[in-house]
């Protein structure tokens, strides 16, 4: 599944919020090949997503968002979008267009009535889903204006198949964090153990356990951690970067394997060094193949420095005066538009003005 727009309201802090994965212009000598799709390369998309912005402006939110849509496929139960109605005196709204192996446009389209007493029934929540077929010559915006303007048929949301997805947050975003494991493919215990004796020189060797189903072992020099069905037996011993390892390896090993096709990275690398972040995403986005695409959120200003494009950039602004719209979505493309122009010293002099206001820290100096 590729996400090509987002369009929400009244869900989690996102007010009137718009994110956009399309790319109007045809890149010459393009850094990520084929960011289109196949044999259609007037249909751009924005395979690689690197959200930036400072805390609490909607990168965990969003994603969080995208994972509820993403299941959305598997039942049909609408009550997972009633559970993050941020406002229940207002209607909310969920608008994602996206396309699968299908190639067709889809558009999901929600409205949920607003509903003071919280107790929110099934005529409460409309959701309709239409698609257009993604002609030979079709652009993103051609097909979304077919669906605005045209009598579109609908369909039902057990007869699109999304193919996969994973999606992977900090150790706080869950109250009980667990790790995937790729039982079947012994190419993931290699990478398993590269990246954490990368992450943790003192790590031996990493050895699946024969003896039990969905065990690993982390070998130390004087002791050793097993993995078993996701869960870390002595969260003590390792660092958090160390654990984090865990869904980097999973993540690296699932698009080698071409396990999913959608992937949400959410601070995944908060305790890793700079250049291990830099390395690994690298890899990703080497492996992000087919109709493949990723969401990678982070503070790393590093990131800056790698040669992608600027469209693959995207900043998110709080701003708490504006109660109708407080998250804004700032792409990169729309503010540098010659090669030339620097990224890193735009964030570095706040062109998206997205640095953290740092005024009442200072006034603690003053105490």
């Amino acid at each position: 599944m590729i996400i090509m727009d987002i369009k929400t309201d009244n869900l989690f802090a996102l007010k009137k919020f718009h994110m956009n994965m399309s790319y109007p212009k045809k890149l010459v000598n393009p850094i990520i090949p084929k960011e289109h799709l196949e044999d259609k390369p007037n249909f751009r998309y924005k395979k690689v997503n690197i959200i930036m912005g400072g805390n609490a402006t909607g990168k965990t939110s969003l994603g969080k968002l995208l994972m509820l849509f993403a299941n959305y496929f598997k039942d049909g139960d609408y009550n997972r979008f009633i559970n993050i109605i941020d406002d229940k005196k207002k209607n909310a709204v969920l608008i994602i267009d996206f396309v699968t192996n299908q190639e067709n446009l889809y558009r999901f389209d929600m409205n949920i009535t607003t509903n003071e007493s919280g107790n929110y029934r099934k005529n409460d929540v409309k959701i309709d889903i239409y698609y257009t077929p993604i002609n030979k010559r079709d652009s993103y915006e051609t097909c979304a204006k077919r669906i605005d303007e045209e009598d579109c048929p609908k369909i039902s949301y057990n007869k699109i198949n999304t193919s996969g997805w994973y999606f992977s947050y900090p150790l706080d975003a869950w109250k009980n964090k667990t790790y995937s494991a790729i039982e079947d493919d012994d190419r993931y215990l290699y990478i398993l153990e590269q990246i954490l004796k990368t992450l943790d020189p003192s790590i031996k060797k990493v050895i699946k356990v024969a003896e039990l189903d969905n065990t690993y072992a982390i070998m130390l020099k004087n002791q050793s951690i097993l993995i078993k069905d996701g869960e870390i037996t002595d969260t003590k011993i390792l660092s958090s970067g160390t654990k984090a390892g865990l869904d980097i390896s999973y993540i690296i090993a699932s698009l080698i394997c071409n396990k999913h096709n959608l992937y949400y990275c959410d601070e995944l690398f908060s305790y890793v060094n700079s250049d291990i972040e830099k390395a690994c995403l690298s890899i990703i986005i080497e492996k992000l193949t087919e109709k493949k695409q990723l969401f990678f959120t982070t503070h790393n200003i590093d990131i800056l420095d790698m040669q992608l494009p600027k469209h693959s950039f995207t900043f998110l602004k709080k701003e708490v005066e504006d109660e109708e719209m407080p998250i804004k979505c700032i792409s990169a493309a729309d503010y540098l538009k010659r090669n030339t122009d620097s990224l890193k010293n735009a964030v570095e002099n706040d062109l998206f003005c997205t640095a953290p206001e740092l005024d009442r820290l200072y006034e603690i100096a003053m105490l």
